[in-house]
């Protein structure tokens, strides 16, 4: 079973939230979905990137994990046009991670290695908002995949 990565600078303490996204959790059944949270260091964004780099390498057997951005100038998708974007993704790169970086974005050395960027809208979110959304979205991604009236 191929496995998903969400990689989040910073802790998510909010019980709300982490309720809501265990749920979902739980639901994901075509593929694995796991969250790693690593330490954020007050915005200084190579730091950061070191934290997530460690991380990476470290849930691949072969160097470094494959990702993707998660950013406000990502590219944009309707939900059915994720779905098919994460159904290729799974297919063509395998196992990759989703990457939410702290308060101040990325460090440029993960924008040089990224195979790319995602947005999920033009709105501002808090991060654990957004960190619930993209798990939100990845199972109706799911689900599109499966034709379960979920997306409706």
């Amino acid at each position: 079973m191929k496995t998903i990565h969400i990689i989040c600078v910073g802790k998510n303490k909010e019980k709300h939230y982490l309720s809501l996204e265990e749920d979902y959790l739980k639901r994901i059944k075509t593929f694995k979905l796991l969250i790693h949270e690593v330490r954020s260091h007050e915005e200084d964004l190579n730091k950061e990137a070191e934290e997530v780099q460690k991380k990476l390498s470290g849930l691949s057997k072969n160097n470094q994990l494959p990702f993707y951005l998660l950013t406000e100038r990502g590219k944009d998708f309707n939900s059915l046009q994720f779905s098919q974007f994460i159904e290729n993704s799974l297919n063509q790169v395998g196992d990759f991670a989703l990457i939410i970086g702290g308060a101040s974005g990325h460090g440029d050395k993960l924008y040089q290695n990224a195979l790319g960027e995602l947005s999920l809208g033009r709105l501002t979110f808090p991060h654990k908002m957004a960190r619930l959304m993209l798990v939100e979205q990845l199972y109706r991604s799911e689900t599109i995949m499966l034709g379960h009236p979920y997306n409706k």
